[in-house]
């Protein structure tokens, strides 16, 4: 089907552009410039890029910059072109480094080799060059000499000029040399280009080129532009874009016939999971149920990454939150992966889902709603006092979601990986008590979840273990949640995201050295007292402990809530630098870092 569309395309393309040359174009007026306020181009010159070879004469080559400025390319230097004039035959250069003194051979060497003029036909010149680096510019009393010399200590006069008037008798006399042109002031070159003279040929009605055998002698030639045009019969043109119109037409509505005909397939496979399902399992809703418990959707609290989320009331009791799924997932199958996994699981630290919908193309999850949020919300660095939960609350919820996790792993029917453990997937009801939510990217498994087959990374970029991008690391494993907790236990510690999303095609993890400086009693955030230290350290080397690189050498969740309940954080060792092989060594001080690691996938 696409190879189909793309021909007709191109045709539609071809014929366009044959209508186009229909048109009697004249191919030789062609205006070549590198920008809108830049000189246009014509013979003598010639635009040519900076990877070809360099100009021999008679060749005058100019070429553009990534500001779009154009630039005369000699051997060993470029100069900006600012102006040229056709009739007068001038250009007018100037030095981007504003110091043409350091480029004075190259530049009379190119004015010699082209046969150049300076702009008033000057004779050999005698130039004296003076060294001005001491001077200093309190003793320059010339303004434009000023500012020359700030860039370029070294000045060029005329041997008629005054030393006085030029303000150099604090300058040092380095050597005289005669050049076809005058001294070049205020970083200006005016130049002149007395052949080739294309005043012949444009007399008759032609244009200039180089002779293609004699190039060395810089000889000319006069050409003439012909008008090139095709002649296309308008019934021809009507014809083709008719027939191209039509097959466009066919096109759009086989395509509209196998994406209904999808639809209905994806639509009776969720029918037949939802018959099997039915009888055990959460409320069924009807849209018309969904608009009527949101009031028509009124009140939207969120867009997520798989569709948004409405508040509403099943009574005047009992609130809930709307998540209706966007048809990114054409198939249905995150909507049969929730609504399968959450219908089954019941526990404190997991959300409860109370109802769902599937009614054509409307598929939506309702459940308890939790006025305060997610965790995303409440990640503050512990100096705000203003938003910072205490570190007993931290505690607390660091407890409960391990709590949830260890459920998921080890108290269902059939271990679940949940696969996206993350701060907005973790929501908090009105006692702070944490509620993992978001089972679309989950995974049901054997009763032994040591070894998972994967076909592809799930998870959200920064909280994906190592072994999930590659098996290189490992197999993927209950695991593969461990890492993800203890990502998002050193965010809630540290009060701030360890993962930087600026560049979509250039993610970072910044590693937290500060938490082998708390670890080491080193501690570089603000803790009030002695308890709240403990706790800090605590949460801290369970969550290097977390994120170590090899999955075998991470705890068990059961091992986690262990050391979570330790009252003594000295029983817990301090694990090694999981990023030690790709970062330098911890620098300890007043200030804390975080280096960035980049994770690059390794193909199996």
């Amino acid at each position: 089907m696409t190879s189909v569309r793309d021909s007709v395309l191109m045709t539609l393309l071809l014929l366009l552009l044959l209508i186009r040359n229909g048109s009697a174009h004249n191919d030789c007026d062609e205006n070549l410039s590198c920008g809108k306020n830049e000189p246009h181009i014509e013979f003598p010159f010639e635009l040519v890029k900076e990877m070809e070879e360099p100009c021999t004469y008679p060749r005058l080559c100019l070429s553009c910059t990534e500001k779009r400025q154009t630039m005369l390319l000699l051997p060993t230097i470029k100069l900006r072109v600012n102006y040229i004039d056709y009739e007068s035959q001038e250009i007018y250069l100037t030095d981007p480094e504003n110091c043409y003194s350091n480029k004075f051979m190259e530049v009379i060497n190119f004015i010699r080799s082209y046969h150049l003029e300076a702009r008033y036909g000057e004779p050999e010149n005698n130039l004296i060059f003076f060294n001005c680096t001491s001077a200093g510019l309190p003793y320059l009393r010339n303004n434009y000499m000023r500012q020359d010399m700030v860039s370029c200590p070294i000045y060029m006069a005329n041997s008629f000029e005054s030393v006085l008037s030029l303000d150099l008798t604090s300058c040092t006399k380095m050597f005289n040399i005669t050049a076809p042109i005058a001294a070049v002031h205020s970083n200006a070159l005016y130049l002149r280009w007395p052949k080739p003279n294309c005043a012949e040929c444009e007399a008759k009605g032609k244009r200039c080129k180089w002779k293609t055998n004699n190039d060395t002698e810089g000889d000319i030639q006069c050409f003439e532009c012909k008008r090139k045009g095709i002649h296309v019969p308008k019934s021809f043109i009507f014809a083709a874009t008719g027939s191209i119109f039509l097959g466009l037409v066919v096109i759009a509505v086989f395509k509209g016939i196998l994406y209904f005909r999808k639809k209905q397939e994806d639509q009776e496979r969720v029918d037949k999971f939802l018959e099997d399902y039915r009888a055990e399992k959460p409320a069924r809703f009807t849209y018309a149920d969904l608009k009527r418990i949101t009031n028509g959707f009124k009140e939207n609290l969120g867009e997520g990454a798989h569709g948004a989320v409405f508040r509403g009331k099943l009574s005047s009791e009992i609130q809930v939150a709307v998540k209706i799924l966007n048809n990114t997932d054409v198939e249905g199958k995150e909507f049969i992966n929730e609504v399968g996994i959450m219908g089954k699981i019941h526990h404190i630290n997991v959300v409860r889902l109370l109802g769902f919908c599937a009614e054509g193309f409307h598929r939506a999850l309702v459940y308890n709603f939790f006025p305060n949020g997610s965790l995303q919300s409440f990640i503050f660095p512990p100096e705000d006092k203003d938003h910072f939960l205490g570190w007993e609350k931290l505690q607390h919820i660091s407890l409960g979601i391990a709590k949830g996790i260890e459920y998921l792993h080890q108290g269902c029917n059939h271990p679940i990986i949940h696969f996206d453990i993350n701060p907005h997937n973790v929501l908090l009801d009105d006692n702070f008590t944490p509620k993992i939510s978001d089972f679309g990217l989950a995974k049901l498994c054997s009763k032994n979840p040591s070894v998972v087959s994967m076909t592809a990374a799930r998870g959200t970029l920064g909280y994906i273990a190592p072994e999930v991008f590659s098996r290189n690391f490992g197999n993927v494993s209950y695991k593969s949640d461990i890492y993800s907790y203890g990502m998002l236990l050193l965010e809630m510690v540290g009060g701030r995201k360890n993962v930087d999303m600026s560049s979509p095609e250039d993610f970072n993890v910044l590693y937290p050295d500060w938490i082998h400086n708390l670890v080491d009693g080193d501690v570089h955030i603000h803790v009030e007292d002695e308890d709240d230290v403990k706790i800090a350290k605590k949460l801290a080397i369970i969550g290097l402990w977390c994120i170590q690189w090899q999955p075998g050498n991470r705890p068990s969740i059961k091992s986690v809530i262990h050391m979570l309940e330790t009252q003594d954080e000295n029983q817990i060792a301090v694990p090694p630098n999981p990023f030690h092989s790709a970062t330098s060594t911890t620098v300890k001080g007043p200030t804390s870092t975080r280096r960035p690691l980049h994770l690059e996938v390794i193909e199996e």
